[in-house]
């Protein structure tokens, strides 16, 4: 009896003891409250109470800057947590969806820095995480200016932001009908223009060096292809390059972006540069009356200089490389191609063109197929053309 009573004491004393035994501990929480606090913040953000969100910790800054963004959506879904005691480093994807525009959320990732207070987590700071593009609301405050046919988002504007902002609304508005009258495909007919306050700013929402977009007025993100679940592309502007343009400039650089977001379903990995940015600038410049010499003088420099190109412009002519002058040609010498087409076979043959081409999945064989298919063409034919065409506008 007296062995029995001790065996059982011993059992009995593992069993209150199972966790010092070898047992599981108890589950963490802190993820599941983490992720209930993010629920909030993004509540607070759509609900545009300003308490709630500073009730969910800092920076409370943080609020004022996405107060006029006009939002449809807006979550968080953590991903990955990492505790350090009362601190934590948590990921999270953040979804959001510009009300009016944005066909499918834009998907970001964010880290953020957590502090535990009496059992309770506050968000220290929120920032793009590694590799991550910045939003435009991680640079300042954001004013929203709206127009017929567009949405124009910016910071660092001062007191003149709306004014500012008015003016590439009133750009994009007109250039919309415009690309509508040369480009019959069907797309949503109006565009989302982001304004950051500097080069810098820019190539912070792109991801990029901002070396590589010194000459750049303006670009369009989006997704290649047009599957039609992505969100609607931006029009991100570098104000530095973009502010020395004079009106008509100014016109013609918001009417080539616009063209890309409307081109973008048709728009693929097989699709050159030179076709993408030449048929944009002849939508730019279509209808203005501007002659070739007006328009393309690096490229009328070179010809009369008797540096006629032998090939069309490269992918790689395209990006910035300090030779501003190559680049203006690039340019240029890719929109006569594109404007020699529809002067020598029309439009709708310069729209079924470039449709072709971007119907291949690769780039090898693209081009060519669609120039024996639509403009009964080989390649070495359609440069000689081209060629032809310079000296004639040039000569």
């Amino acid at each position: 009896m007296a062995g029995r009573g001790r065996g059982s004491g011993v059992l009995a004393l593992c069993v209150a003891l199972l966790v010092g035994c070898g047992g599981p501990s108890a589950p963490d929480a802190a993820p599941g409250d983490v992720r209930r606090l993010l629920d909030r913040r993004a509540e607070a953000v759509l609900d545009r109470d300003a308490a709630a969100y500073r009730a969910t910790g800092r920076p409370a800054e943080a609020y004022g800057n996405l107060r006029d963004l006009p939002l449809a959506s807006w979550g968080y879904r953590l991903t990955a947590f990492d505790r350090d005691g009362a601190r934590a480093t948590a990921t999270a994807e953040l979804r959001y969806r510009i009300k009016g525009y944005d066909r499918e959320p834009l998907s970001t990732t964010r880290t953020l820095s957590l502090r535990e207070r009496d059992g309770q987590w506050y968000v220290a700071a929120e920032r793009p995480a590694k590799k991550a593009t910045e939003q435009l609301w991680d640079q300042g405050p954001v004013t929203s200016v709206r127009g017929d046919h567009s949405l124009v988002l910016g910071v660092g504007r001062g007191d003149r932001a709306t004014a500012e902002l008015r003016a590439y609304a009133d750009l994009a508005d007109r250039a919309v009908p415009s690309v509508r009258d040369a480009w019959r495909g069907k797309w949503p007919g109006q565009v989302v223009v982001l304004v950051p306050k500097s080069l810098d700013g820019m190539a912070g929402l792109l991801g990029a060096p901002a070396s590589g977009y010194q000459g750049i007025a303006a670009v369009t993100t989006g997704e290649a292809g047009g599957s039609g679940q992505a969100p609607a592309d931006r029009i991100i502007v570098n104000p530095e390059a973009y502010g020395v343009l004079g009106a008509f400039g100014k016109q013609v650089v918001i009417t080539h972006e616009t063209t890309h977001v409307a081109t973008r379903a048709h728009t693929s990995r097989a699709t050159p540069l030179w076709l993408s940015e030449g048929f944009a600038d002849w939508v730019g410049y279509r209808g203005t009356g501007r002659t070739a010499a007006q328009a393309a003088p690096e490229l009328r420099r070179a010809v009369q200089e008797e540096r006629l190109p032998a090939a069309l412009p490269e992918d790689g002519d395209f990006g910035f490389s300090g030779d501003s002058g190559k680049l203006a040609q690039a340019y240029e010498g890719a929109w006569l191609a594109c404007r020699m087409i529809a002067d020598q076979w029309g439009e709708e043959r310069l729209t079924a063109f470039y449709e072709a081409v971007g119907d291949h999945k690769k780039r090898p064989g693209a081009v060519e197929d669609a120039l024996r298919d639509v403009l009964d063409l080989s390649p070495e034919e359609f440069t000689a053309r081209w060629r032809t065409y310079l000296r004639a506008e040039f000569g």
